[in-house]
């Protein structure tokens, strides 16, 4: 809208001094604008202060989205790519964003196609710089969104890592500090890795599991048999080191910090699975450390989900080395979906840096809460709350001693529990037995081939958790342990 012609309509009429008022909100809201693409070319940070409101977002999505050539009146496409979206639905729900981002082979290089998507997806990968060192990790030099989930994210660096590193086709080891979730196992496979103990032609990696080590209640990294792996092995034949900060308790963050020093001393790359650890500043300090003490951390990924609150799919790569990220980013197969982008971009404005702060506030708030509430029942019921939490500050566990899963009863107060609405506790047998990728593994889900034979119940504090979310919790979970004590009394 032209701001001469509309003075030109009114002049010499009285509504010509609210036209004024009018273009002057006008200018206002252009100029938030402004700053945050004139921030992005700068070294400062990116991410707002405060968020924006939903109007002013939506209005910088319209405005980007036009510059996309399947936006311009008078488009005429000759090709097989030319963002044609048939449902008005789904062109609403992406904002007329439909080319995607990147070319083919880099994630990251401009789409002549889509200026604007390119301009959103570059802001938001500024911004999300601007998140990590927030949560703690100030080492970061560049942050990379990708367009999967963590496990395929991590598959993506391990592939990338494998092509680049030159490793001998009878070998291609991958050393794994264990964590019971299936995406961090199979995430190996799905970047050409095949079990260590199958006899079949060599197709790729070779995972092996390094188990860990109890110390009191808390499971940790065994340093000892990872520095016995690599003198066994050869330094040369692997391809790197997989460690693990965020995950369920007992098992608490690696110690990523030595794993840094080891991985420097044989010059053995290093990925880390911070799935959900930007939320824990105990991760992302032993993060920074690793690399601040001169340890060696290739890459570090993220989940957007679980730190950033949007829908499952994308993850963040962080990297210590702009160029790291420049190569992955080129090794990437073809273009790649702007949904992601989007989600982040709307919540990183929304959300703008005072946001993200009171979120991390909020989720050790909780945490402390839950710790003290899940006390206040292990003491009511004769159980106890594993001692983890010098390495965990996210999840917390509470042994099931009384309830054994020889009758089923633990099993069945995780039953209950979803049944009622609680969705993310965990029952943990410590006598399942699963098999993954022809590897089996004993006691699964208790991060260790050794555990306490005494299931547990874990349960989590995560970023957005509130709390009255803990008030509930705790009162359907001593409901329920009364009602099986009072079942269990009456059979007897």
């Amino acid at each position: 809208m032209n701001e001469d012609n509309l003075r030109a309509f009114y002049q010499n009429t009285s509504t010509t001094g609210y036209v004024e008022n009018a273009l002057n909100a006008r200018r206002h809201r252009d100029k938030v604008i402004q700053q945050l693409l004139e921030k992005a070319c700068k070294s400062e940070k990116k991410l707002p202060e405060v968020g924006w409101d939903d109007d002013l977002i939506e209005y910088v999505l319209q405005e980007l989205s036009w510059m996309d050539t399947n936006r311009f009146s008078f488009v005429a496409g000759a090709g097989e790519r030319e963002g044609r979206v048939f449902s008005n639905l789904v062109a609403r729900r992406h904002f007329g964003f439909a080319h995607g981002i990147g070319r083919s082979g880099d994630l990251t290089e401009p789409q002549p196609k889509a200026i604007g998507s390119t301009i959103l997806n570059d802001i938001t990968n500024k911004m999300l710089l601007d998140v990590v060192k927030v949560a703690g990790i100030q080492a970061a030099k560049k942050c990379l969104l990708v367009p999967m989930a963590t496990g395929m994210t991590l598959s993506f660096c391990f592939s990338h890592i494998q092509n680049t590193r030159k490793i001998p086709k009878d070998s291609g080891f991958v050393l794994w500090s264990r964590i019971d979730q299936k995406s961090c196992f199979k995430s190996m496979f799905s970047a050409g890795l095949l079990d260590i103990l199958e006899e079949i032609p060599w197709q790729g990696l070779v995972p092996v599991v390094v188990d860990t080590v109890a110390q009191g209640d808390l499971l940790s990294t065994n340093l000892n048999e990872f520095r016995d792996r690599i003198v066994d092995l050869g330094a040369e034949n692997i391809v790197c080191i997989f460690s693990t900060t965020s995950c369920f308790a007992p098992r608490g963050c690696d110690d990523v910090i030595n794993l840094a020093k080891l991985a420097r001393e044989y010059s053995i790359p290093h990925v880390v699975n911070n799935a959900y650890g930007l939320q824990s500043s105990l991760c992302c300090h032993q993060i920074e450390q690793a690399v601040r003490l001169g340890g060696k951390v290739d890459f570090v990924v993220q989940s957007t989900d679980k730190n950033l609150l949007v829908p499952v799919g994308g993850s963040i790569v962080v990297a210590f080395e702009e160029q790291m990220i420049d190569n992955l980013a080129k090794s990437y197969p073809g273009r790649a979906s702007i949904s992601q982008s989007i989600d982040v971009f709307i919540t990183l404005l929304s959300m703008g840096e005072k946001g993200f702060r009171k979120l991390l506030l909020q989720q050790k708030e909780c945490f402390e809460k839950l710790k003290i509430s899940l006390q206040g029942i292990a003491e009511e019921f004769d159980e106890t709350v594993l001692d983890t939490f010098k390495g965990n500050r996210i999840s917390l566990a509470l042994t099931l001693s009384k309830y054994s899963h020889k009758d089923g009863l633990a099993a069945e107060i995780g039953s209950r529990l979803f049944r009622r609405g609680v969705t993310g506790a965990r029952v943990v047998s410590a006598n399942e037995i699963k098999t993954i990728e022809n590897r089996i593994f004993d006691t699964w889900g208790s991060h260790t081939s050794s555990p306490k034979n005494v299931p547990y119940l874990t349960v989590a504090a995560a970023l957005g958790c509130r709390s009255d979310e803990i008030d509930t919790l705790c009162e359907k979970l001593r409901q329920i342990l009364k009602e099986i004590d009072k079942e269990a009394l009456q059979k007897q």
